[in-house]
């Protein structure tokens, strides 16, 4: 296992180092040339609006599967649109880099992209659902309900539509009621996993969506109609932050352009960091391994996990190096940050893209186990020291990678860059 770095620390003895130094004073010169800078940000947007239009494709192929599953409810039409919702995550979790530092991006992601979640405010769920303490939705079952009283406010359910779905996202105050996004198509097209830490994901029968005399699960009739909404809910969603990046509109990108160099770069650098250390390796990975918990993993009813962290970490990469890989195969490729930073210290360049190299193969051993059957929800199993061993292997390979990060901050003069650890210690 690798040693675990103090991120804090590393940056103290930096600057410390520096303040103590008897040499004199170097004439001031500029971290970086700031019109190649200009196009590493506007690199940055072309990227995001890249991934995001994938993203959208997708979430629109998707949307056809369903429309083939509902129209013909079978064990195949139901494995084509849950290989579909796969399919969408690639482009997705890639995406994901460009939420911290953008807050346009942080305040819409949580209709997009929330959990974990109590699915029983959305469907049946089994009589031993072990549910979120004190959250008065946890049980609500809006497909089977056509009203719903939380305290002293009565909802009416009656008809399912993108407003009412998107209204009862964190219902009563808790963020465990989640209506909308990836996670609820997810629960509805496998249903909960029960298999705790064993192997297996969640089985909800295609009957589930049928209307005849095999449909089974009751309330047929609403579950399609929650299915079909929530989906065209995230098309729209998507749809709304592809326009946020198209070029020459009065929009974020615009927003982004017209601030300084180093507020561009710094969301960039920050994103990085941030999804490196605070949410991959401490939300989605630390928090589920210390509490064995299999509520806690990100694709908790697919088993997809392992992609999801995967391409989260791909994601991250992609802003250092400036290249993203299309869904259609061609690779965007342009001014990145590893240019600049090569142009002050080459070696910290090449040691940042070691490390993200490193991290890479990391996260690569969970989809490998994945591929031997051994999934996610296995390795942080109670006594499985090997899966642990190899989530901890991940988690540090991140911890690393983000120091180097904030090195390289450093050197185009970013000042404290901090990442965001969710409060977590490393």
């Amino acid at each position: 296992m690798l040693s675990r770095v103090s991120i804090g620390g590393l940056l103290l003895a930096s600057l410390l180092l520096s303040a103590c130094s008897d040499e004199p004073a170097a004439t001031s010169t500029p971290a970086y040339d700031e019109a190649r800078a200009r196009l590493v940000i506007d690199h940055y947007a072309d990227m995001a609006l890249a991934a995001y239009s994938d993203a959208l494709s997708e979430a629109r192929e998707l949307r056809e599967h369903i429309d083939t599953l509902l129209a013909q409810p079978s064990e195949e039409t139901l494995a084509a649109a849950r290989q579909a919702w796969r399919d969408a995550r690639v482009p997705y979790m890639q995406t994901e880099v460009f939420r911290f530092g953008n807050s346009v991006v942080d305040e819409w992601e949580g209709q997009v992209n929330a959990w974990p979640l109590d699915e029983g405010l959305i469907d049946y769920v089994a009589d031993d659902y072990q549910a979120v303490m004190g959250n008065p939705g946890a049980r609500a079952n809006i497909i089977a309900s056509q009203s719903l009283k939380i305290g002293e406010q009565q909802m009416d359910l009656s008809e399912l539509t993108p407003e009412l779905l998107a209204s009862l996202n964190e219902l009563g105050g808790s963020e465990a009621n989640v209506a909308t996004g990836y996670h609820a198509i997810e629960f509805l097209l496998w249903g909960q996993d029960l298999n705790g830490t064993g192997p297996g994901a969640g089985e909800r029968p295609a009957t589930d969506f049928a209307t005849g005399d095999s449909a089974t699960g009751g309330h047929n009739a609403r579950r399609r109609q929650y299915l079909e909404v929530v989906t065209d809910l995230l098309i729209a969603d998507l749809e709304a932050m592809v326009a946020e990046w198209q070029p020459e509109q009065d929009n974020y990108r615009a927003e982004l352009a017209a601030g300084s160099v180093e507020d561009g770069l710094r969301k960039m650098l920050f994103g990085m960091g941030s999804l490196s250390l605070g949410e991959l390796a401490g939300e989605r990975m630390k928090v589920a391994l210390a509490a064995h918990s299999p509520e806690d993993e990100h694709d908790c009813f697919s088993d997809n996990t392992h992609f999801s962290h995967f391409y989260n970490g791909k994601g991250i990469e992609n802003v250092y190096l400036g290249e993203y890989q299309r869904v259609n195969g061609e690779t965007l490729s342009g001014p990145s940050l590893s240019e600049l930073v090569a142009a002050s210290e080459p070696q910290l360049d090449q040691a940042l893209k070691t490390d993200l190299d490193a991290s890479e193969a990391a996260l690569q051993t969970l989809v490998d186990s994945a591929a031997k059957g051994v999934h996610f929800d296995q390795l942080i199993a109670p006594g499985n020291a090997e899966g642990a061993a190899t989530v901890n292997h991940a988690i540090d390979a991140l911890v690393v990678q983000t120091a180097s990060i904030e090195k390289a901050a450093l050197v185009l003069d970013i000042q404290a860059l901090n990442p965001d650890t969710a409060n977590h210690s490393f």
